[in-house]
């Protein structure tokens, strides 16, 4: 009787074990000015990051005087070197493709700034950024020919996505500034670069979306097929036959998409069958036919989250509604090397876009009520216990429409931006609650902050072929190795307008011996899309910074299925 029960406590631990986690303090530091609002986030090397904004009367310059609206913010130094671009990059979409360039489509039309150099209309735009080997950026630009490399139809507020031939899918939009994106504006349809078709592909989806559609949630599934929400329906399509399939739509009349803005995050796909599950998070449950005039910066935002098991089983069985402990619209959603979510930055109440909503007049900014205090949505927890904000600091920085959050390959969150108002707004003046926000901050986990042992990679290849093994020297703490362990292969995603597309973790298959860990790269480019990617490695929770390696063969897109084909249940 006495050993029944003893093994009936052990298995008892074990499973309270299989939840128990160590609490994580985190902590904001701010640390620089962005001289540039950070509208677009994007880690590109260990040391740097790429802000993109709009022109306007930003501080940074150029060096021939005139006013910058693109910037790589340097890691190391907290600061801001800019970049000479010649189309408007405000409100466009982006993502790496198969080769390791980044690429950024659409922006806007206009300068809002009297009396600088206009720039170009941005709505057609393709920018490339190559692989940037300089730490401090030296000599690295943005390459544009707008008379020859341009989009086939103007865009604002499109999304990016890099597909499983490494190629890029260019999601919706807008042909003008707007709060709804009804049919007599709105590009509700889908091309690609490099090109596949001689018109945009119309999309019916996008038109029963109309008129919550602009920035689309977008991923690609181990099946190759891409995943898609906006306003409050969802569809599945394969680009390949150029056909929709209707999935079940968010529950309860909660709406994502611009300007209701909701977050979606692919949660990490594990091997051996790397079922996919989505998450949406936040947004707004009004009427998308009231017009704008009649809302009010004061309407709550929806606590509603759910996430769906795309397999078969998982559509039968539909949405899975959980509650977070606050209300959120425009928050971004961060995912970890752990797996986890982090949701930052946004509000409690109102709406995305600028000041249209009827009492925008009195704050100068259509959402109010700024969320100061992150959550954190675990994933690996059962339902009821997955969100948190134990050991999650509060910000003191209100971070509205147009800010931005992204991890780092150290391994911090870094947040920046804010800026509701169609001008550089200067604090203090009366009228705007939320002025112009040039402040960086860093999210920072109590390991990183007090220095404290971690994994540390030591060596790793340059390139990762599919279905392939690598051997890694790293160095794991001893007080680490009691806990989980995972390997983390991620995609940081192109942060712009609550959302981080293209965001993605594929735990991957290891073995550690020593100080040796083996690796396995994902099967196929269906499971990780061929370009870029970060290396982490986590042990208790607490993870290395990130090794930045290509994972494919790296050519030019659009690529030839690589790897090898395995049984997944992704529909």
């Amino acid at each position: 009787m006495l050993e029944l029960f003893s093994l009936a406590l052990s298995i008892l631990l074990c499973l309270l074990g299989a939840f128990a986690e160590r609490t994580i303090q985190w902590t904001f530091i701010q640390n620089g000015t962005s001289g540039v609002i950070p509208v677009e986030l994007i880690t590109i090397s260990p040391t740097l990051m790429l802000l993109y904004d709009r022109a306007d009367g930003n501080p940074l310059l150029l060096p021939n005087g005139t006013r910058a609206w693109a910037a790589l913010w340097n890691l190391e130094t907290h600061t801001s070197t800019p970049l000479d671009t010649i189309t408007d990059t405000f409100c466009a979409g982006g993502a790496f493709i198969s080769n390791g360039t980044l690429v950024s489509v659409a922006g806007q039309p206009l300068s809002f700034e009297p009396g600088a150099p206009p720039p170009q209309d941005g709505r057609m735009g393709i920018r490339l950024f190559g692989p940037c080997v300089s730490p401090t950026g030296e000599n690295c630009t943005v390459f544009e020919d707008p008379a020859n490399i341009h989009l086939k139809v103007v865009r604002w507020y499109p999304t990016g996505l890099r597909l499983a031939d490494g190629s890029l899918m260019v999601i919706g939009g807008s042909t003008t500034d707007t709060f709804y994106n009804p049919a007599s504006i709105a590009q509700s349809n889908f091309e690609f670069f490099p090109s596949k078709d001689a018109n945009p592909r119309p999309s019916q989806f996008l038109v029963d979306a109309e008129p919550v559609n602009m920035f689309p949630r977008s991923f690609v599934l181990p099946s190759g097929r891409i995943f898609m929400v906006a306003n409050n329906i969802s569809q599945l399509y394969d680009v390949e036959t150029n056909t929709e399939t209707r999935l079940p739509p968010l529950p309860n009349g909660v709406r994502v998409a611009n300007p209701f803005d909701g977050t979606v995050q692919l949660l990490p796909l594990s091997p051996p069958l790397y079922e996919p599950t989505v998450l949406a998070c936040g947004g707004s449950a009004s009427n998308d036919a009231i017009p704008a005039i009649d809302f009010s910066n004061l309407d709550p935002a929806t606590n509603q989250c759910s996430r769906i098991t795309l397999t078969p089983a998982g559509i039968a069985a539909g949405w899975e509604v959980e509650r977070m402990p606050e209300t959120r619209i425009l928050t971004q959603s961060v995912i970890l090397p752990n797996g986890d979510v982090l949701l930052i930055n946004g509000a409690h109440t109102g709406y995305s876009g600028y000041p249209s909503v009827g009492n925008a007049n009195l704050t100068s900014s259509n959402s109010a009520n700024p969320a100061m205090r992150p959550l954190l949505y675990r994933t690996s927890f059962p339902a009821g216990q997955r969100f948190t904000q134990d050991g999650l600091s509060a910000s003191t920085i209100p971070r509205m429409y147009h800010s931005s959050a992204s991890i780092t390959a150290k391994g911090v969150i870094m947040v920046a931006g804010s800026n509701p108002q169609p001008e550089v707004v200067a604090p203090g003046t009366p009228g705007f609650a939320f002025p112009t926000e040039f402040r960086v901050e860093y999210l920072t986990p109590d390991f990183i902050l007090n220095n404290a042992p971690r994994p540390v990679i030591e060596n790793a290849p340059k390139q990762l072929l599919f279905n392939q093994q690598a051997t890694l020297k790293v160095t794991v703490p001893p007080s680490l190795l009691q806990g989980t362990m995972q390997v983390s292969l991620m995609d940081t995603g192109y942060a712009t307008h609550a959302q981080n597309s293209n965001s993605r973790v594929v735990f991957l298959e290891h073995t550690l011996e020593g100080g040796s860990l083996t690796i396995t790269a994902p099967p196929n480019n269906f499971i990780y899309p061929p370009g870029p990617a970060w290396l982490f490695v986590v042990a208790d929770g607490v993870y290395s910074e990130g090794v930045m390696l290509m994972v494919g063969d790296g050519g030019n897109p659009p690529r030839p299925n690589q790897g090898i084909e395995i049984a997944t249940n992704s529909i």
